[in-house]
């Protein structure tokens, strides 16, 4: 008896350790800061003629670069405007934006079910009480999502506002930059506009003349034509176009990166590797 509880008492110590190196390596490797994650709460979308559609995040757009970020040290921290779980599109989960792969598909997938606070976020409110100094940088991942709620909000045009004055790293990909227009003063107002097919002028927005670029017309009206004969309320393109910004635009599909500044834009999904890179570099040159 008493063998087996000197046993049982080494598994429970070695157990212990096993957790404590598990803790420190972890803490080790995110020696190199925090990075802001801005993610939508929300997970219908509203389209033309009151119609909707599912959506939220794109498994690569988000899961790529935060692994990117995780494996380079950097520690994520997750919010959304309710502070809430933030869902997945269930379109972007195919092998199609893993080069073809269904175990990198998985493998990005349990990653991604592993990010602390990914089923209990901040709220934007929080993350600004809490205060912005302490991150290195802010990450945008796309999916339509960010159409409902990043792009009208002017809690998120604080937190950008912060970086931007900073000059720290801003990156957003395929429809995740659509986020950089709650950086003005009235950004509920710009998209009505919008939505309401008006001329929309942006005021005062923090990005006006930098080059950047988002999910294309022609990309987004190949996205229309998988709907059941829906339209979206407005293209994203546009939008950023008539707020100011310089738009630069590859072929559909190609991976496309445009850095101007402390912003760093991805065109589309296949876009996530090169973000991912071009964000770790701008990350990197700070901390260096």
């Amino acid at each position: 008896m008493k063998k087996s509880s000197s046993i049982l008492s080494l598994a429970i110590i070695a157990g212990l350790s096993q957790s404590a190196y598990a803790a420190d390596a972890q803490s080790a490797k995110a020696s190199k800061g925090e990075v802001l994650v801005l993610l939508s709460s929300e997970n219908v979308m509203q389209l033309a003629e009151g119609k909707t559609e599912p959506t939220g995040y794109y498994l690569n757009e988000f899961g790529v670069p935060a692994k990117a970020l995780v494996d380079a040290g950097y520690k994520l921290v997750l919010a959304t405007p309710k502070g809430n779980a933030p869902a997945v599109d269930k379109k972007s989960v195919i092998p199609q934006y893993f080069d073809g792969g269904e175990s990198q598909m998985r493998y990005i997938q349990t990653f991604v079910a592993s990010i602390d606070g990914i089923n209990d976020t901040l709220s934007l409110n929080e993350v600004i009480a809490q205060g912005l100094d302490e991150f290195e940088g802010v990450f945008i991942p796309g999916g339509h999502a960010p159409l409902i709620d990043l792009a009208n909000n002017p809690q998120v045009g604080k937190i950008l506002s912060h970086f931007h004055n900073e000059g720290k790293p801003t990156a957003a990909i395929c429809h995740g930059p659509i986020a950089l227009l709650s950086g003005q003063s009235n950004p509920k107002a710009f998209e009505l506009a919008l939505k309401t097919d008006e001329q929309a002028t942006s005021d005062n927005w923090i990005y006006e003349g930098y080059k950047m670029t988002i999910f294309s017309t022609p990309e987004e009206e190949y996205f229309e034509s998988t709907l059941d004969d829906a339209k979206l309320l407005y293209y994203p393109a546009d939008a950023m176009a008539q707020a100011g910004g310089n738009m630069e635009y590859k072929e559909m599909w190609a991976p496309n990166v445009v850095v101007d500044r402390e912003l760093i834009t991805g065109q589309n999904p296949f876009s996530d590797e090169l973000l991912a890179e071009k964000l770790l570099q701008q990350l990197n040159s700070q901390t260096n």
